[in-house]
């Protein structure tokens, strides 16, 4: 970087998230990301490990638990700085999702004593955040997950996942017989979840249930002697919805085929009432915003972490979730002060009373 961009980096806060950016940390090579931070912790004096998964731990004040993912998604976005009519904006692969949470909760935590967690492997099986809560040995008073929110937005609420895989075989044949093979079965029952879930178009994204093939690969097997199909599938399930019961409607409609449920995250869905959602209203007013309260139709850590942990807790963090995952991800500076102030007000109000 220039040093006219150097200088729109100036302070702590800013400074640790152009690092953590500029360190790759796609899923399954979170490494030298996770390095990074455990030296930020070292640093401030706090004591801090990574355990044998890859996850950041740095022990503080249980009321709050402050823990967002160090992973991204693959794309190499050149890191750099642009200036704008609105301010300075940094560009690069995490600046959203979810390295400015993450350089917010790990800034606030050493601000305030909170307790930190930076978790692996969020982007693709969570693996991070289920290995943290069969090893913490209680649940915290109160849990803020980071992720995209923009820096006046609440998430109270995620659909659950389902993930399996079909398969089916078949006798091979002619194919001007009438009889079905795998392929036309697998067809065949796709189509009746998709009629099963099919939504009232009045009904909110966030409410329904929504199948989505992600892999199809069918035809003659190589010996010849048979028809195969295979299929990757995921189901979004809504909170009115368990995992269970979604994975009960898919089953009832199989006929020529199996299949291998491997992925289940439950739905979650806070109240608006709890003692964190008020923190962050309070702290979002105290900054002259007006407080939005989210639900995403996607699935987080959080998840993970409610169907472990009965505590109150919330998503918060800076950057517009629009950009995760896209080629021009980038966050607005500004924001990102503005999501620090917001989150260390919240943080201590919610230690104080604990």
């Amino acid at each position: 970087m220039s040093e006219s961009q150097l200088e729109a980096v100036s302070g702590e806060a800013r400074e640790l998230l152009v690092d953590l950016v500029e360190t790759p940390s796609v899923s399954g090579e979170e490494g030298p990301c996770a390095r990074k931070l455990a030296d930020f912790f070292e640093e401030h004096g706090r004591e801090v490990w990574i355990d044998e998964v890859g996850n950041v731990h740095a022990p503080g004040d249980d009321g709050v638990l402050l823990t967002s993912h160090i992973d991204t998604v693959p794309g190499d976005i050149p890191v750099r700085i642009e200036s704008t009519e609105s301010g300075d904006e940094l560009w690069g692969r995490g600046s959203v999702d979810a390295k400015g949470p993450l350089a917010a909760m790990a800034i606030v935590a050493v601000r305030t004593g909170a307790s930190f967690l930076g978790v692996v492997g969020e982007e693709v099986d969570s693996r991070g955040s289920r290995h943290a809560v069969t090893v913490r040995e209680s649940a915290p008073d109160t849990l803020i997950n980071g992720e995209p929110s923009g820096w006046n937005g609440i998430t109270l609420g995620y659909r659950g996942l389902l993930g399996g895989t079909y398969v089916a075989t078949s006798e091979s044949g002619h194919s001007s017989r009438p009889e079905n093979n795998a392929i036309q079965d697998a067809i065949d029952w796709w189509s009746a979840v998709e009629a099963e879930f099919e939504p009232d178009e009045w009904v909110p994204v966030f409410e329904r249930v929504t199948p989505k093939p992600t892999e199809f690969d069918g035809g003659i097997s190589r010996d010849g002697l048979s028809v195969e199909a295979t299929m990757e599938v995921q189901l979004r399930v809504p909170p009115e919805y368990t995992v269970d019961e979604v994975r009960e409607i898919a089953d009832g409609h199989l006929d020529g085929g199996t299949v291998h449920w491997y992925d289940r995250v439950e739905p979650v869905m806070m109240s608006p009432r709890t003692s964190v959602a008020r923190a962050f209203r309070a702290a979002i007013r105290g900054c002259d915003g007006e407080p939005r309260l989210l639900r995403k139709t996607g699935t987080s850590d959080m998840n993970v972490f409610a169907d472990h942990w009965d505590c109150p807790m919330v998503t918060y963090g800076p950057g517009d979730s629009d950009l995760d995952h896209a080629p021009d991800e980038h966050l607005e500076l500004d924001e990102y002060d503005r999501s620090v102030q917001v989150l260390e007000t919240a943080t201590q109000r919610l230690l104080e009373e604990a």
